[in-house]
């Protein structure tokens, strides 16, 4: 989710559901420890509950970063172990650390002693032709040894050789029921389950067998499924209607419009937000030209809203 779940995007989220608990894009600790970090991890308090993700694979630096965001008030770290990229794995981290569950040990054990706030693992199944169950439980227990007890697992094994990141997501097969097997062999431990969700009902069926389940692109590509969630999976409130989630969005845009902050940084966010909808074609058209024009204000994202909502009135 690199360059797509900023504090932007997530300030927009948090329009939609109060309780689902929203990540960071994923943030090297040497990132953290040498750059600007109010620009890279900085955020609205509007966002909590808040995880940073880390990556790295050095325990100094990664418990360094750790300190550092516990003082900036995140409400959890995760280290992240499943990401395939090319630019992650020339850094020795993400995915291929699936390889090497010493070392994520090592390295869970130096930020939990730097930190109060809780450590977690994202995670793949496996790496290219390691054995899949083998390799997931050997890294769960080891690096759960050191002190982690939340582990969100991808369901797919990420092949470093050979497919493209994109390709990473989609190619391997999902095996929900190994992660399944690990949370049945591991009660003790909270499994989180991540990879091919898209919809309301499929979150509803697999939190009645895990701790939680992980949405990454369909949460960001059709974002109005989280106005579902607080009504459908926390049996809170009411569900919260994509007009609504942008109107109460519409603060936080004067608020950053004010600061400088570009229309189009915001909204570029939005436009999957009436995906299936009448209008939802002008919707994405008008933020898409008139957004990104220079002293696009307000009235650009009034005049989408009213389209869409105009549109739906027609149909």
């Amino acid at each position: 989710m690199m360059d797509w779940t900023d504090r932007h995007c997530r300030a927009f989220h948090r329009t939609l559901t109060k309780r689902a608990i929203l990540w960071t894009e994923m943030v090297t600790a040497d990132a953290v420890i040498h750059g600007q970090r109010e620009r890279l991890i900085g955020y609205s308090a509007v966002e909590h509950p808040l995880v940073l993700q880390l990556g790295g694979s050095e325990p100094g630096k990664l418990a360094e970063a750790a300190r550092i965001a516990e003082g900036f008030g995140y409400d959890e770290v995760n280290l992240n172990c499943g990401c395939p990229s090319e630019r992650v794995q020339s850094g020795a981290f993400g995915a291929c650390l699936m390889a090497e569950p010493d070392l994520v040990a090592e390295c869970v054990a130096a930020m939990r002693a730097a930190v109060s706030i809780p450590v977690t693992v994202k995670n793949r199944i496996a790496i290219d032709d390691l054995p899949a169950r083998e390799t997931l439980f050997t890294f769960v227990d080891k690096v759960s040894a050191a002190g982690c007890s939340v582990f969100t697992v991808h369901a797919r094994k990420a092949w470093l050789k050979g497919l493209s990141p994109k390709e990473n997501r989609e190619v391997p097969p999902l095996d929900y029921g190994l992660v399944a097997e690990l949370k049945a062999a591991r009660p003790d431990l909270a499994i989180i389950l991540n990879g091919g969700i898209s919809t309301i009902d499929q979150c509803r069926d697999h939190v009645a067998g895990f701790d939680g389940v992980m949405l990454g692109r369909a949460a960001y590509q059709t974002p109005g499924l989280l106005g579902e969630v607080d009504a459908a999976l926390f049996g809170e409130g009411e569900v919260i209607a994509p007009g609504d989630a942008v109107r109460a969005y519409e603060p936080y845009i004067a608020a950053r419009l004010a600061e400088g902050v570009s229309l189009h940084a915001m909204t570029r966010h939005m436009l999957g937000l009436f995906a299936g909808q009448p209008g939802a074609r002008q919707w994405r058209r008008i933020l898409s030209e008139q957004g990104v024009k220079k002293g696009a204000g307000l009235d650009v994202l009034r005049a989408a809203l009213g389209a869409v909502e105009g549109a739906a009135l027609a149909s």
